[in-house]
């Protein structure tokens, strides 16, 4: 049905509008730039024909099979016009289309525009009529295999797996593996924090068993930023403040005192550090002397680039627990 940039531009395989015989009853609306457009864009005549073709059967709501084929040359030559891609929806809906026909247009539109916001945005509205996301998952994990961090493919992920929780299942161990391969995988460390508020929650279980995996994580690669991150969201739901799991400050202690100084590492310790000066006023005066310590350090030597922040760090926690 639809026609590639190649197609279009092969003299032997395109044939405009204009000399298609069944189009002969439509006649074509040329774009109006106004009298003394600024920047006139140069579309290729094959663009020209196929828009002035749509603008036309859009002007007249024709609602048709050929109408539809139109739709399809007109997003293979812009994939991101959202007129085109609503009036299809508007055209499907109208002859009642083959629904899964859809699906593979849709997913060869993905393949060829992967960041596109519109073609992921069509799919999900044709999943949603049919009520059937069987094939999201693994058309989600194809494109991961390409770019494991596309932001429209988890996206979509995410929309199915709350539209159709009954997937979840498995998503844990599929975030797993995404791990192994690659532990600087934010978009999979963000998924594994969505997957488990969507299912169980952050219970205490669930949380000591998260502060341990993300703990081996951090153990293989200190510098990697992404598990720190993720520990720092996983502590956040404990009721008894960051410190209250665990043997985290022993743990970034012995890191420490080993020779350890990622920039990561000591931000996290602050972190830990801040918690129990606000929940204990008796280990103020020494803890706070400590931490601050710590900020000079990051701001003098481990994270220069965030010298001006540091900075802005230790002034904070001085007025605030210096009195």
């Amino acid at each position: 049905m639809g026609s590639t940039e190649d197609d279009i531009d092969s003299k032997e395989a395109w044939v405009f509008y204009k000399d298609r015989e069944y189009w002969a009853d439509v006649t074509p609306i040329p774009q109006d730039d106004g009298p003394n457009a600024v920047v006139k864009i140069a579309y290729t005549d094959a663009f020209t024909d196929v828009y002035d073709y749509f603008r036309a059967v859009m002007a007249s709501g024709e609602l048709s099979e050929r109408a539809l084929e139109l739709t399809g040359d007109a997003l293979h030559m812009n994939a991101a016009n959202y007129t085109v891609w609503q009036y299809r929806r508007k055209v499907l809906k109208h002859l009642g289309s083959n629904l899964e026909q859809e699906l593979a247009f849709c997913r060869e539109m993905i393949e060829m525009n992967p960041k596109n916001y519109q073609v992921w945005h069509h799919r999900r509205v044709i999943v949603g009529w049919l009520g059937d996301a069987g094939k999201e998952l693994r058309l989600t994990e194809m494109i991961f295999n390409q770019d494991a961090k596309n932001y429209h493919a988890w996206e979509h992920r995410q929309w199915v797996l709350r539209t159709f929780n009954r997937l979840f299942d498995g998503e844990l161990d599929y975030v797993d593996r995404l791990l192994d391969e690659d532990a600087r995988n934010n978009s999979a460390w963000n998924q594994r924090h969505f997957a488990i508020t969507q299912t169980t929650g952050f219970t205490p279980e669930v949380i000591e068993r998260e502060v341990e995996y993300t703990k081996n994580a951090i153990n293989k690669i200190v510098g990697n930023e992404s598990p720190w991150s993720y520990l720092r969201g996983v502590v956040q739901h404990c009721d008894g403040g960051l410190n209250s799991v665990g043997d985290l400050e022993k743990w970034c202690q012995d890191m420490y005192e080993a020779g350890q100084r990622s920039p990561h590492l000591l931000t996290f310790m602050i972190d830990l550090m801040e918690d129990k000066l606000e929940r204990d006023p008796s280990v103020r005066p020494q803890l706070l002397k400590r931490t601050l310590k710590m900020c000079e350090s990051l701001a003098t030597e481990h994270d220069k680039i965030r010298h001006e922040y540091w900075r802005y760090i230790e002034r904070n926690l001085n007025h605030r627990f210096s009195a």
